[in-house]
């Protein structure tokens, strides 16, 4: 098992953490979505493939939407937790185990939206792991049809190379939460821990391992150009609302 199915598999059950309000950021998120997906030509009836679903903060709302949604991840853990998550919010995902570095070993079938959310796509550490991954991915795409992913805006990163992450203190009915990253650079590259405190009727410290590579917006352009997309559109924050960049890539 490797570092990042590790890291996913340790923080299931504690991911929502990260969030002031998870099932507020589900809604919010899949609204974002919603209207990145019409900006390109789909309705609701499009077939979705959440190919890195964590615990299902996209593909839940999706759902909810009347999306047809299937969503894999690497993590067991991840895809437990997001299985129930889909239950309990009354949703019906397909879900599977599945690599988003091997697709076509899981899926035959193509889709009309396929999505890489939350920085996924940074954890192939090197070009040629990304490259193959992009390549996995959109051979999951039908033509015509779009992959959708976000990722942290690492051309203003790179300058500083900060080693820190602001940290979000989400206050709680019983105390506070706190969670921050740091960051141990080297290179392009780095090592994060993500420690998340909770502060309340008990001190509870978390604390989980994984390692990125920064790739700017150029390369995942010609990376993506390069493994037959037509058209590839970046999307920022204060247009969408949503906490990243977000590229759009049109088979």
């Amino acid at each position: 098992m490797d570092i990042t199915q590790t890291f996913y598999d340790n923080m299931a059950s504690r991911y929502d953490r990260l969030f002031q309000d998870w099932p507020a950021a589900v809604h919010e998120q899949s609204v974002i979505l919603d209207k990145i997906f019409a900006g390109n030509g789909f309705d609701r009836t499009a077939r979705i493939l959440d190919c890195a679903c964590g615990i299902g903060t996209q593909a839940i709302g999706l759902a909810a939407l009347g999306y047809p949604v299937t969503a894999s991840d690497i993590s067991d853990a991840e895809l437990a937790e997001a299985s129930a998550r889909a239950a309990s919010n009354g949703v019906e995902i397909r879900f599977e185990h599945a690599d988003f570095c091997a697709l076509s070993d899981t899926f035959s079938e193509q889709f009309d939206i396929v999505i890489a959310m939350d920085n996924a796509l940074p954890h192939m550490l090197t070009r040629e792991a990304l490259a193959s991954a992009i390549r996995s991915i959109t051979g999951r795409i039908r033509p015509g049809g779009i992959f959708v992913a976000s990722i942290r805006d690492y051309d203003s990163i790179l300058d500083a190379k900060p080693p820190y992450s602001p940290p979000y203190i989400h206050k709680t009915d019983k105390g506070q939460r706190v969670s921050f990253q740091t960051w141990d650079w080297s290179g392009d590259s780095y090592r994060l821990t993500q420690y998340i405190i909770d502060d309340e009727d008990e001190l509870e410290v978390s604390k989980f391992e994984c390692e990125y590579r920064a790739a700017r917006r150029e390369e995942m352009t010609d990376l993506l150009l390069s493994s037959g997309c037509s058209e590839v559109t970046w999307n920022f924050p204060e247009e969408t609302g949503f906490y990243q960049p977000v590229v759009a890539a049109r088979m």
